[in-house]
């Protein structure tokens, strides 16, 4: 009996410790583990096959392939690049696998609009990187996939043709307007209809949307079960959409494909899909019609309002991971800290407050609300930017909110994220400047721009891009053109921009120095009649300098375009443009910004003029951009409360 008491003592011991230090192992299991987060791909399959088309695409003189591709004049008008981003997105996952790293999260937008043609592409692309390498794939939904909570018709008018003419692909006859200036045959083809969910996710049922044997644990927010009585049979009943709707107004429907996954024993992954399909009317007639819902680009601002569910789901997901010990991830397609290093209230005043996607920053109740759910990291993406949000509650709680930048535009990136040890850690931006047949398609474009030049083309794009020499260069080029060709026009006080036009950096510094409440425009007008003021606020400029160890010769280097450019690069990349700016340049930036900042505080506001106003309020959101939290590569350490950069 004594010997019996002892070994149930022994046994009863033996379960505690291995009760206790089974959390334990899981952290250690999870030390030095890697996560990839690849956002805002956009894939277009190039080269795909119509299924129910004869239609070919477009033949390339380089290699011989035909390839479905869009115009260079749309892609320049646009904030990401519709076709060379294919390439880059190869590049990116032999990156990821030559690095070994074998978790991979795409948090949305990794189609062009959900359409069956480039949802088949990436389905087969991700399959063939799971067979050869052994990478795992887990996918949330982003605004353009699936486009809509249902299918709908689609299509497009700029996919390049012969002779370098658009042609026209539409997935069903009468679907679009006609246009006259149309200059080929349409196309119809189903391949190019935008799905909604159950398309999506029937295709890419294997990459986290549905539950697999191996998982560990994979639930939604609707699932009755939990870590602890979880079975695969469980989680496969839960998983049908059928069991994965919720009502965002009375008699609308609509799925929410959200889920937690523990693809390795101590990590659970989580994937919110933050998309929010708002009915645009009350009565519930043809539910499942596309056209009675506007599409979700505004993001979590709408979740607040149409799905609280996901804030209770996390908070439920959270305190079961912090009972067991399990490190939580989380991404979606959304941000839900602002993007634009807090100076979103100064480009509302200096741009408007319908400019620059400004509807798109979350509320300060995103942050807090989810902050206070227990998350503490997420991964995002839908701006196409690099950047850091950090927000902490006033119960204590740090959320930090990483904008994962998009392949398809400047600067092209994937993030890394390494667990350290417990609540640390390690971040880092992996550029993509090198990518593998990136100009393939570049005799196609010569044929194009040599048709709108016949044609006598207003504001014609710069064919100067296809001399760029990688990647990188492209994507820059491509910014460039698209802040000449579209956020001038569109986002730019026609007198601001001109007057920054008319000026040199020196000009800038100077004026900076100026002890005068007239108008820069008046002095660069009249130099003459203000030589005096001007002779000595270029030399209290050369002073002020001496001081900082720069150069005035330096100044007359660059322009008001060039300012403006960089104010996009440094945007878009954060720190990881300075290699194209130059850190010469960015002392420049910085020294002016805090000029015309110290020359506000002396100035009396109520005096102030437009101008004056729009210089302090364009040097207050630059500076912000430039000194904004670690945006390349940091640390971030929960158990402080802190984030090191690691540049």
């Amino acid at each position: 009996m004594i010997t019996l008491k002892k070994n149930k003592i022994t046994i009863h011991l033996l379960l505690l410790v291995f009760t206790i230090c089974t959390p334990l192992l899981a952290q250690e299991n999870i030390s030095g583990l890697q996560i990839a987060f690849l956002s805002d791909v956009h894939l277009q399959d190039l080269y795909g096959k119509l299924e129910d088309s004869a239609y070919k695409g477009i033949q390339n003189p380089k290699d011989g392939s035909y390839v479905t591709i869009r115009t260079m004049e749309s892609q320049l008008h646009s904030t990401r690049i519709f076709n060379e981003n294919y390439y880059a997105f190869i590049a990116a996952l032999e990156d990821i696998a030559n690095r070994k790293i074998k978790y991979v999260a795409l948090p949305g937008d990794y189609s062009d609009d959900g359409q069956p043609l480039h949802i088949r592409g990436l389905q087969r692309i991700l399959d063939s990187y799971t067979q050869k390498y052994d990478i795992q794939f887990f996918i949330t939904t982003g605004n353009h996939d699936p486009a809509g909570p249902f299918a709908q018709e689609s299509g497009k008018n700029d996919f390049l043709g012969e002779g370098g003419k658009r042609q026209p692909i539409y997935s069903k006859e009468g679907s679009y307007q006609y246009d006259e200036n149309l200059e080929l045959p349409v196309v119809i083809t189903t391949d190019i209809a935008k799905m909604g969910y159950l398309g999506v996710t029937d295709y890419l049922h294997d990459f986290g949307f549905f539950p697999k044997a191996n998982y560990k644990y994979w639930a939604t927010p609707f699932s009755t079960y939990s870590s602890s009585d979880y079975t695969f049979a469980k989680a496969t009943e839960s998983a049908t959409l059928e069991n994965r709707t919720y009502a965002i107004k009375p008699g609308f429907t609509i799925p929410d494909v959200s889920y937690v996954v523990e693809p390795v024993e101590g990590l659970w992954i989580m994937a919110i899909d933050g998309n929010v399909y708002i009915p645009k009317t009350n009565a519930a007639v043809d539910v499942e019609n596309p056209a009675n819902y506007s599409g979700a680009s505004i993001g979590y601002n709408n979740v607040l309002l149409y799905k609280k569910h996901l804030i209770e789901w996390v908070r439920k997901i959270t305190a079961e991971a912090k009972k067991q010990e399990k490190t939580v991830i989380a991404f979606s397609h959304f941000p839900m800290i602002d993007f634009n290093d807090d100076a979103s209230n100064e480009i509302a005043q200096f741009m408007g407050p319908n400019k620059w996607q400004l509807d798109r920053v979350p509320k300060e109740e995103v942050a807090q609300a989810f902050a206070d759910a227990g998350l503490k990291i997420h991964f995002g993406g839908h701006m196409h930017i690099n950047d850091t949000g950090i927000r902490t509650t006033t119960k204590g709680n740090m959320l930090v909110n990483v904008q994962t930048p998009s392949l398809a535009a400047y600067i092209p990136a994937y993030k890394l994220l390494t667990i350290k040890g417990q609540n640390l850690y390690e971040i880092e931006t992996i550029t993509i400047d090198d990518v593998p047949k990136f100009d393939s398609l570049f005799e196609l474009y010569k044929m194009e721009y040599d048709f709108l030049k016949s044609k006598k083309t207003t504001d014609l794009w710069n064919n100067k891009i296809l001399k760029t020499k990688n990647y990188h260069d492209f994507t820059d080029f491509h910014l460039k053109e698209l802040v000449r060709l579209r956020f001038l026009p569109d986002d730019w006080s026609p007198s601001f921009k001109d007057l920054l036009f008319a000026t040199s950096g020196a000009d800038l510094l100077v004026f900076s120095n100026l002890e005068t409440t007239d108008s820069f425009a008046t002095i660069l007008q009249q130099r003459s009649k203000y030589k005096k003021e001007w002779t000595a606020a270029k030399a209290k400029s050369i002073e002020v300098l001496k001081k900082n160890n720069l150069q005035f010769s330096d100044f007359k280097r660059w322009n008001g375009f060039d300012l403006i450019v960089d104010f996009y690069r440094i945007r878009s990349a954060d720190r990881l443009a300075i290699k194209d700016i130059g850190i010469d340049r960015i002392k420049q930036y910085n020294l002016i910004s805090g000029l015309f900042l110290d020359k506000k505080a002396d100035t009396n506001s109520t005096k102030s003029s437009e101008e004056q106003i729009k210089f302090e309020l364009f040097f207050t959101i630059l500076k912000k951009f430039l000194n904004g939290a670690p945006a390349d590569h940091f640390l971030i350490d929960y158990n402080s409360g802190t984030i090191k950069d690691l540049k």
